[in-house]
């Protein structure tokens, strides 16, 4: 494709997304109509019918400071996978006109070659947003963003559950969907409050061991995956490690197998093709409880990894992995 027929196709997508955001508007407007001359108690609930109207400008707090978003977003590049997940969750997908190459879900997403680690202001911008979701500031790409009156909203990892919430919540005010962020919030609390519940009270205290990779760096309880493990009142091995080196300890073999987790939670099956089986081949891992009782869990990577609306799905596979 020539670079003035993708110019086009980006523009007529661009059109097509921003009619798709404007009309429910434009709607809650022209119901809103009706009640304009009624002095009645009515007033309230045309009001209430014309707020997804005027719900911008809003200004919002990130990692980056006060950002303000003059209208609903239209065309979204979203460089953060987590972002990206949350985005869909909640309804804004029509909204996102491109993601970055480690943004693989959902399948729909349209990711490109565009580089978190390595960002590029300029091969942003040629997708024309009106708002742009980071996780890093990378080579100073905020600063050059803004430079190009771009809005930006910096959200950095999650440290814990309360923060992972309150982005996806950010999310929806600074894409117009609010109540979808709030509902996707609460059935995400929902779950992992079910899940946690599902498994006896005998299940505290026993040990686990998050593989990070097959170099065996873990993550302790001062984690965003580690605080999830604590719900269940596991003791985290990790947390024991010589070197905490900032929650991500690399820990040795001898040390693990001294440990002997009951549960092992293998975050690195699709980057390092590690299973239950390849850690039952490794020296002395074989008589570990949770080798030797079935609770290797072969986990999700990018799950593991994200702090979104999946999190729920990691702490139901924890609770199944418990409860087995």
């Amino acid at each position: 494709m020539s670079g003035s027929l993708a110019r086009a196709a980006r523009s007529t997508s661009r059109a097509r997304r921003r009619s798709r955001v404007a009309l429910p508007a434009l709607t809650a407007l022209l119901l809103a109509l009706p009640a304009c001359g009624d002095s009645s108690d009515g007033d309230d609930d045309g009001a209430a019918a014309s707020s997804a109207a005027t719900d911008f400008p809003v200004t919002l707090t990130a990692d980056n400071g006060e950002v303000t978003i003059e209208e609903q977003p239209a065309a979204i590049v979203s460089m953060s996978p987590t972002a990206t997940e949350t985005l869909f969750a909640i309804g804004a997908g029509d909204q996102v006109e491109a993601v970055d190459d480690n943004s693989n879900y959902p399948a729909d997403a349209p990711i490109t070659d565009l580089s978190a680690f390595t960002p590029n202001a300029e091969a942003i911008v040629a997708y024309e947003p009106d708002l742009v979701v980071l996780s890093d500031d990378q080579n100073g790409i905020v600063d050059s963003l803004e430079a190009l009156d771009v809005p930006v909203l910096l959200l950095g990892s999650a440290e814990d559950l309360d923060e992972a919430y309150a982005q996806m919540e950010l999310l929806g005010e600074a894409t117009g969907h609010a109540d979808e962020a709030a509902d996707v919030v609460a059935d995400v609390q929902d779950r992992i409050r079910a899940a946690v519940d599902s498994v006896s009270a005998d299940a505290a205290g026993q040990k686990v061991f998050h593989e990070l990779g097959p170099e065996l760096y873990s993550a302790d309880s001062s984690t965003f995956i580690g605080s999830i493990y604590s719900l269940f009142g596991l003791e985290n091995i990790a947390d024991s490690a010589p070197d905490p080196s900032g929650g991500y300890p690399q820990l040795s073999a001898e040390f693990v197998v001294e440990q002997a987790p009951d549960l092992i939670v293998l975050a690195d099956t699709k980057c390092c093709e590690q299973s239950a089986a390849t850690v039952a081949q490794r020296p002395a891992f074989d008589a570990l409880p949770a080798v030797v009782d079935g609770r290797v869990v072969e986990a999700d990577d990018d799950v593991a990894s994200r702090w979104g609306p999946r999190i729920a799905d990691f702490a139901e596979t924890v609770a199944e992995a418990l409860q087995g």
